[in-house]
């Protein structure tokens, strides 16, 4: 819905989520003790007339409108991908420089009302607004435009279209609001552009900046989200689409590489190559054929001779030659199945060390010095071997792999 910065939340926004807390909370507080209201109050005519210098910091930080509060608690939310990107203390210091310039140019541009249209503005909406409109400045220059659909197919709907009806919606809450909305405007551009080595002049120095990092962001810091992927950090869209996909395919990496020691523990081999693994379809070679049948003994034919019960040398020679010659052919063929099997299964062996030992030297010759690098850094070969396989060669994501397993 809001442009895209990021992880989602306040993770590394540590200023952004104290102003949503603190400056909401003083609102509602207001809205509940209307007899203090009058403190907040941005009247440009106590200020002139009566010097009341305070007013232009109360009434320039607390927001009296609910409505005005809301939508610019929304644009303070989705603004908070400048302070990732520049971090907390140049974020701030745009908000200091920004804040102060947009003091003088509120002055400025109430005496060029009423010198142009004869009208004395007396009163300004109140709250943190001249700055959240200054934002706008870097929205528009450094934020890249990016279509999401069109509508009656003419009007294109961005990802900072609904940035700038929010602002839209804030500008029209009030009368006088234009005037603040210029004057930020005004300002975010000069101290954006740095004219007269403003960012030189108005900045946070280093001291608060420590003590608002030992103090104020141990109490408005946010752990990273654990429920979502870290998205990049870049800074434009195309960058950090980039850095998704990288992170996608370390992980992808990483799960094929637990995914092999995982078959490594449930199926030990001899040997440092697992030629199961690599070939899968030798594994399995034998599971898909179907099941050999019995091979039938030879059926003798009856004899028509009546049988000889005596026990005459011609009757044990005919009863020896009857019964020995189909026995003599079976067992001939059991033995020579049984050598042909046994032979097969000799050269398969043979072959398989062969291709073993072929396939070690080619991985020694072609993995020598990462291994040799993995292995005196106190890595075993083995884990070393299937670490470089995984990782495509790469020998810091190998590292990276063995140092996180």
């Amino acid at each position: 819905m809001f442009t895209t910065t990021g992880s989602r939340g306040l993770y590394k926004a540590p200023l952004s989520k104290g102003l949503l807390l603190v400056l909401n909370g003083l609102t509602v507080m207001l809205t509940l003790l209307p007899q203090y209201q009058e403190l907040f109050v941005y009247n440009l005519q106590a200020v002139t007339h009566q010097h009341q210098v305070w007013r232009l910091l109360c009434g320039r930080l607390v927001c009296l409108d609910v409505k005005d509060s809301f939508c610019s608690s929304l644009l303070i939310y989705n603004f908070r991908i400048f302070e990732r990107r520049f971090g907390t203390r140049k974020f701030a210091s745009f908000l200091l420089g920004t804040w102060c310039l947009s003091a003088l140019m509120d002055f400025l541009l109430a005496q060029a009302f009423q010198f142009l249209f004869d009208y004395e503005v007396e009163e300004l909406p109140a709250g943190l607004l001249a700055p959240v409109f200054s934002l706008f400045v870097p929205f528009y220059l450094s934020i890249p435009r990016m279509p999401v659909t069109q509508v009656l197919g003419h009007i294109h709907i961005t990802n900072k279209s609904l940035v700038y009806i929010v602002g839209l919606q804030l500008l029209t809450s009030s009368p006088f609001m234009w005037l603040l909305a210029l004057s930020g405007l005004i300002s975010g551009g000069l101290y954006h552009s740095n004219v007269l080595r403003l960012q030189k002049l108005l900045f946070i120095p280093s001291w608060v900046s420590r003590i608002g990092r030992c103090i104020l962001e141990p109490l408005f810091s946010s752990s990273q989200p654990s429920s979502e992927t870290p998205l990049g950090m870049g800074a434009t869209l195309d960058i950090q689409r980039q850095q998704k996909m990288d992170l996608l395919d370390q992980q992808l990496l990483l799960a094929q590489y637990n995914e092999a020691r995982r078959n490594t523990r449930q199926q030990p081999q001899p040997g440092l190559l697992q030629w199961t693994r690599l070939f899968p379809s030798l594994r399995h070679r034998g599971q898909n054929r179907p099941p050999m049948q019995p091979r039938p003994q030879a059926q003798t034919q009856p004899s028509t001779q009546p049988p000889l019960l005596d026990n005459s040398p011609v009757a044990e020679e005919q009863v020896g030659v009857h019964m020995c010659v189909p026995v003599y052919l079976y067992t001939s063929a059991a033995s020579h199945h049984e050598c042909s099997i046994s032979s097969l299964s000799g050269i398969l062996m043979k072959y398989s060390q062969v291709m073993q030992l072929l396939s070690l030297s080619c991985l020694v010759f072609f993995f020598g010095p990462q291994v040799a690098r993995l292995v005196e850094m106190g890595f075993s070969r083995t884990d070393a071997l299937e670490a470089l396989r995984a990782s495509n060669n790469d020998i810091n994501m190998a590292t990276n792999f063995l140092l996180q397993h």
